[in-house]
């Protein structure tokens, strides 16, 4: 049997280091999703690992009979049909556990840049930051601490308890709603002790909507907050996704920005990518990184070795 592998966008050395040492040859080489099936054919892959570009839909599946694995280094398995290939007998795997750290602190740069008006004093600074340097401290002097503050967890997995993790470290009250949740014992590592473990009881949506100062979601998908949702929040939140684009309606987003009602948001993904839209791109109160929650050298390290392992648990 083949032992090829095609890590169509990319695997970190160390986890392509285990694979090869295990006698699978792996290949790096982007292939162009319109050429992928064929490639996969031609050259004789028996695995596949994809990130958020690659697509791995019913006719690249039904075009790869020889595949026998998928694998997805990150969490979410939207760009894959997960229950089709499984259906076909190919094992569909995925790394939930090793960016949540990365994503959680991708979160409060965020909201560290929002409350201190980073994203916008970065813009100015250079342009008149040295003729206009009084009045752009008077535009920035009203910043606002996390300290004292609630934080809203929509999403309360493996990425957002660790999200709440940094929140309570930061001194602030935390809420969380995951319908499938009802609480969790959160270790928090404090160097130099054993740590100390905070027990957390999840909230109804309502309460943790209506109190939270700021809302982070973290989900698989679906419209999670809309106009609806918007209006029963406080005036001057600030939220943040960095799940899934379209959990938050981005045109609902925008009216709440233009009225006030939301003070701020922190985007890491999009409706349309890898385009966005142009009113989200240019909007003054959005700040902006362009899907990066697990693109550190930690997390994309255990990223690799845990698709490694999973790799050849499920081939070998």
């Amino acid at each position: 049997m083949s032992k090829k592998i095609l890590a169509n966008d990319g695997i970190d050395a160390v986890g392509k280091q285990m694979l090869e040492k295990a006698g699978f040859t792996v290949i790096t080489d982007k292939v162009a999703q319109e050429n992928l099936a064929t490639e996969i054919n031609d050259k004789g892959y028996i695995g596949l690992t994809v990130r958020s570009a690659t697509k791995v839909r019913k006719d690249v599946i039904d075009a790869c009979p020889n595949l026998k694995v998928i694998a997805r280094g990150g969490v979410g398995m939207d760009n894959i049909d997960v229950d089709y290939a499984r259906s076909k007998s190919i094992n569909v795997i995925n790394t939930p556990a090793a960016s949540s750290n990365s994503v959680a602190e991708l979160v409060f740069s965020h909201l560290f840049n929002a409350v201190r008006f980073l994203y916008d004093s970065n813009r100015k600074m250079p342009v008149s930051g040295a003729e206009k340097f009084e009045e752009l401290k008077k535009a920035y002097a009203k910043g606002v601490e996390l300290r004292g503050k609630t934080m809203g967890i929509i999403g309360f997995g493996r990425i957002g308890q660790y999200v709440a993790k940094i929140a309570l470290g930061c001194g602030m009250k935390v809420l969380a709603y995951d319908p499938f949740v009802k609480d969790a014992v959160l270790h928090i590592d404090i160097a130099g002790t054993n740590g100390v473990d905070v027990n957390l009881a999840t909230v109804s949506m309502d309460e943790l909507i209506s109190q939270s100062d700021f809302i982070s979601l973290h989900v698989p998908g679906g419209k999670v907050i809309t106009a609806k949702e918007i209006e029963k929040m406080k005036t001057g939140v600030i939220l943040v996704n960095a799940a899934r684009g379209g959990v938050i309606d981005e045109a609902d987003l925008i009216a709440g920005l233009n009225s006030g009602k939301i003070a701020h948001a922190g985007l890491d993904v999009f409706d349309n990518e890898p385009k966005p839209s142009e009113a989200i791109l240019s909007h003054p109160k959005i700040s902006l990184t362009p899907h990066i929650g697990a693109a550190t050298n930690e997390a994309q390290e255990r990223i690799g070795v845990e698709l490694a392992e999973k790799i050849i648990s499920a081939l070998n």
